[in-house]
């Protein structure tokens, strides 16, 4: 899913990846960092800690309005965005959480830049990297995954029943989730 941030004149693209093969983390984010070329930003999640596309979509609006308004904790916006995505200010633990692990069978990528075909050409050399087409359906959110986000970002059942509307329990900690990501921004 490709979006454009006309407020930062970005264009954010987000998608997943199954049945990925990552047996060196340390290895696999070198060569997919030096894949994705100098002219965008990537970050990588195990899509698992994930609550769909819009989760990382929040994240990235808030990453880049830090940068904007140089309110940034991390150096760099890749970093931002995890930090913003895992709702933490320290990078260590938005890491160990959020970020894939060696052994991570699903991942979730995020790519800023301002251009569709930077973007686009990132994603065909990360693509090429963990040699399987992209799912946008490792975004979807599963009992699993709901059950890990309650976890994650401790929610609870009471603010859970707060804002759930129609008995829709993932359009309720999908909003909760970006609250918490929203609310970083104010842990100064």
């Amino acid at each position: 899913m490709l979006k454009y941030a006309k407020e930062f004149k970005k264009y954010i693209l987000i998608t997943g990846f199954k049945n990925v093969k990552i047996r060196d983390k340390e290895k696999f984010l070198k060569a997919v960092q030096k894949a994705k070329t100098s002219k965008v930003e990537a970050q990588f999640f195990d899509a698992k800690t994930i609550a769909t596309w819009q989760h990382l979509y929040f994240a990235a609006l808030n990453a880049l309005k830090a940068f904007k308004n140089k309110t940034n904790i991390s150096r760099n916006l890749a970093m931002e965005t995890m930090l913003y995505a895992s709702a933490q200010r320290q990078i260590k633990k938005a890491m160990n959480v959020f970020g894939v692990k060696s052994g991570s069978s699903e991942i979730a990528v995020l790519i800023i830049g301002e251009k569709p075909e930077e973007v686009n050409l990132a994603l065909a050399n990360i693509q090429r990297i963990v040699n399987v087409k992209n799912d946008d359906e490792t975004l979807e959110f599963s009992e699993e995954k709901m059950a890990l986000a309650k976890k994650n970002f401790e929610i609870s059942d009471e603010e859970i029943k707060a804002v759930m509307r129609k008995g829709d329990l993932k359009k309720a900690l999908v909003d909760l989730v970006i609250e918490r990501v929203a609310l970083l921004a104010t842990k100064r």
